[in-house]
């Protein structure tokens, strides 16, 4: 039976343990450009004993930016600061994802402590697109409507900033399909009311997120992982849902899709959310059963306990640990010794580590 320090092969990717680290934006980017916040950030947690990693939301162009301070990948003088990052974590053993991004009409907006809007032109801001002239609420700019060429535009962005990422040594690349972000706008009625191929049908609003992981899978190599991260439902009536879910999840395995990340919410500034331990699990559980596609799930968990149990009960393949990996970035081999599991310590800190541990 797989449990929380069980191996987990995704391709040619071998990941130590089931305990990842999610895309958690840190807006400290200049010009879209990693800088020692993010070495340090994310190479304390490889050290920490994650198996994966996944950076933070990284912008394909400037204009699919959440703030100003986000990573991008939209230009070669981007590689090299994310390259360094990616030969420490897999030096460490640890297995380093780079979430492709394109934020649609929530870009152009302050940091994640700053009040929730859209930047003005004064501030640094700059003109929001998305699938249909809707806001995301009172304080966010209307978006320009993409016509087809620019939507080609961004499926040649996506796949533009894979092969950056390929040069940078990531060895496993996330599609950004959630939280309100380009992607998940299209998927949704509530923010998609086009006329046109990409809106309407499930079919029709669905070909952009399926255009884009076509143009990734062919620009990254076979032997390496894709993820894709999804609202499994907007919490709003009428919106994006579990059912619609498990239907893209059903088509996008034969597109080259190796694990479905499942998370919920982001694309209604009404939604009301039932937030509480492990909310969200039941919907990585239900794409994982229903749809026959590997899931992680994510949200509320932080217990080594909590986290063992849904890779034991079959809910998800991996578990992504947050907020729990911000307070402490040694959190999995805290959990290895709670857990009673042996798992690779770095030989510098072995004399801190539980008997029996290995260097890694």
């Amino acid at each position: 039976m797989a449990h929380l320090f069980a191996p987990l092969k995704l391709r040619d990717v071998v990941l130590h343990n089931r305990i990842g680290m999610p895309s958690m934006c840190q807006y400290s980017a200049q010009d879209g450009i990693a800088g020692e916040w993010h070495y340090v950030h994310y190479c304390s947690r490889a050290v920490g004993g994650a198996a994966l990693i996944n950076l933070e939301a990284t912008a394909v162009a400037p204009a699919g930016r959440i703030s100003p301070r986000d990573l991008g990948l939209w230009n070669d003088e981007q590689i090299e600061p994310l390259s360094r990052i990616a030969r420490f974590a897999k030096a460490q053993g640890c297995a380093i994802g780079v979430q492709l991004a394109h934020a649609g009409r929530k870009a152009s907006g302050g940091t994640g402590w700053q009040p929730a809007r859209t930047l003005s032109a004064d501030e640094g801001g700059w003109p929001v697109v998305g699938p249909s002239p809707i806001s995301f609420g009172e304080a966010y700019a209307v978006p320009q409507e993409l016509t087809v060429a620019q939507i080609n535009e961004v499926i040649a962005q996506f796949a533009a900033s894979t092969r950056r990422a390929l040069d940078a040594g990531f060895n496993v690349v996330e599609i950004h399909g959630a939280h309100g972000y380009l992607l998940h706008q299209f998927l949704s009625p509530l923010a998609n009311q086009r006329t046109d191929d990409y809106g309407g049908s499930f079919e029709n609003r669905t070909r952009l997120v399926r255009e884009v992981i076509a143009a990734v899978r062919s620009e990254w190599p076979e032997r390496l992982p894709l993820l894709l991260r999804l609202s499994a439902t907007d919490w709003v009536d009428g919106g994006w849902d579990a059912e619609q879910t498990v239907e893209l999840c059903r088509s996008v395995k034969s597109l080259g899709v190796d694990l479905v990340d499942v998370s919920s919410g982001g694309l209604a500034s009404s939604a009301k959310m039932p937030i509480g331990p492990g909310y969200q699990t039941e919907f990585a559980a239900q794409v994982r059963h229903q749809a026959g596609i590997p899931t992680s799930a994510v949200g509320l968990i932080t217990s080594p306990e909590q986290a063992d149990h849904i890779v034991r009960s079959g809910q998800a393949d991996l578990v992504l640990i947050g907020r729990e990996l911000l307070r402490d970035p040694y959190w999995p081999l805290t959990a290895a010794r709670q857990l009673g599991q042996t798992t690779a310590w770095p030989e510098q800190y072995l004399r801190a580590g539980p008997a029996g541990s290995t260097a890694r």
